[in-house]
C-alpha cells in the first residue's frame, strides 16, 4: 500500500503535533515522546533525531509496507497508529469527541480512498470508502468482554433466536465473512435450490502467496445433534452428511478467472449449538481426506466475532434505536 507523500507529511504533522499551540487538535511530540508513541504502537522505531515530521513519514511509509490482505485494508500496525493518535483522553482545545481532529485526519485519509470514525468502544477506526470494510485491530474472539459488548451479544442472539434461515444468510453470516477478508461471497441455492449441491454460501479466501482456498458453506437455522428423532428446531447431522458429501463432490464457478474449481472446505455453519456428539458422528463417517476439509462455526463463535470485528447489529436487533458503529459517540 502506498500513500502520496502529502497525506504521509500530513499525518505525521498530526503525530508531532506541529500546529499552533492555540488552536491545534493534536498533543505536541518532542523526540523521545514519538519514540514513546510508536512504542506504544506495539513497534520498535526509535527517533533517531532527524527532522520530526520526516522521520514520522518515513516511518509511516515503511509501516503501510507490511504485509496485509488486499488494498481495501491496510496493515494493522497503521490501525494501531491511528488508534493511538486519535485517543479521546488526549484531546487538544476540544471535546472527547475530537471531532477537530477527526476533521482533519479524514481530510487526509479521503485521499486514499479511507475515512475515520469512532465506534462504540470509543476507539477510531478506518473504513475503506468503496467497500465500507472496516479496518480493525485483530482481538481475539475468546477475550472477556466488556459491559457493552455484552448486551450487543445479547442482542444478537435474541435475534438469531427468531431470524429466518435468509434472514441469518444476509444479514450476518455475509457482512461478518466479508470483514473476515474472505471474497467473491455469493450466496446459492435460494433463487433456484436444484442449483445448490449442498450449499448455501460459497466464497474464496486469498492467501499471502496469492493462492486461493475456495469454501462451501452449508448453514442451518437451529441445532445440529446426532439424535436419532429431530427435534423441532433441530437437524440431524446425517442430513448434514448428505449435503457435504454433495458440497465436496460438486464443482463451483468462479466468474473472475472464468473457470470451475472445486471447493476445498466445507464450513457447517449453525444458528444454535452443534453438539459434540453431531461433530464426532459426522468425522467417523467421513474418510481422513474429507475429514480434514470439515470446519465448523456454532452461535457462540458467531456471537464472539461478530462482537470483536466491530460489525453493525443488523436491524432488527436494534428495536429502540439505532446503535451501530457508524454513529457518532455521544461523549
Amino acid at each position: 500500500m502506498e500513500f502520496k507523500e502529502r497525506t504521509l507529511k500530513a499525518i505525521a504533522d498530526m503525530i508531532c503535533g506541529n500546529f499552533d499551540a492555540e488552536k491545534s487538535f493534536f498533543v505536541y511530540r518532542s523526540s523521545s515522546y514519538l519514540t514513546q508513541f510508536f512504542q506504544d504502537c506495539d513497534t520498535d522505531y526509535a527517533h533517531d533525531g532527524s527532522t520530526r515530521k520526516y522521520w514520522v513519514a518515513d516511518t509511516l511509509r515503511q509501516i503501510l509496507e507490511e504485509p496485509h490482505p488486499n488494498a481495501q485494508t491496510l496493515p494493522e500496525t497503521f490501525s494501531r497508529v491511528i488508534q493511538a493518535l486519535m485517543d479521546p483522553m488526549d484531546a487538544v482545545n476540544e471535546g472527547n469527541d475530537r471531532s477537530g481532529a477527526l476533521a482533519q485526519l479524514n481530510g487526509a485519509m479521503g485521499r486514499e480512498g479511507f475515512e475515520a470514525f469512532y465506534a462504540e468502544d470509543k476507539k477510531c477506526y478506518l473504513r475503506h470508502i468503496a467497500t465500507k470494510t472496516i479496518l480493525s485491530v485483530a482481538a481475539s474472539p475468546h477475550r472477556p468482554f466488556s459491559v457493552l459488548e455484552q448486551k450487543r451479544r445479547e442482542q444478537l442472539r435474541t435475534y438469531l433466536d427468531t431470524a429466518s434461515e435468509d434472514e441469518f444468510i444476509d444479514d450476518v453470516l455475509l457482512p461478518l465473512f466479508r470483514q473476515l477478508g474472505f471474497q467473491r461471497i455469493t450466496a446459492t441455492g435460494h433463487k433456484d435450490k436444484a442449483l445448490e449441491y449442498g450449499k448455501d454460501i460459497w466464497m474464496r479466501f486469498a492467501l499471502p502467496t496469492q493462492h486461493v482456498i475456495y469454501f462451501g458453506i452449508q448453514v442451518k437455522k437451529g441445532k445440529i445433534d446426532s439424535s436419532s428423532a429431530n427435534k423441532k428446531g433441530s437437524t440431524n447431522v446425517a442430513e448434514i452428511h448428505s449435503q457435504v458429501l454433495m458440497m465436496l463432490g460438486h464443482e463451483i464457478f468462479d466468474p473472475e478467472i472464468g473457470k470451475r474449481v472445486l471447493v476445498d472446505h466445507a464450513f457447517i455453519v449453525a444458528a444454535g449449538e452443534i453438539t459434540k456428539a453431531a461433530r464426532n458422528w459426522l468425522g467417523n463417517n467421513l474418510d481422513a481426506s474429507r475429514r480434514c476439509q470439515i470446519l465448523f462455526m456454532d452461535v457462540d463463535d458467531i456471537l464472539n466475532l461478530y462482537i470483536v470485528t466491530n460489525l453493525p447489529l443488523p436491524n432488527g436487533a436494534r428495536p429502540e434505536m439505532s446503535t451501530t458503529i457508524d454513529d457518532e459517540l455521544p461523549f
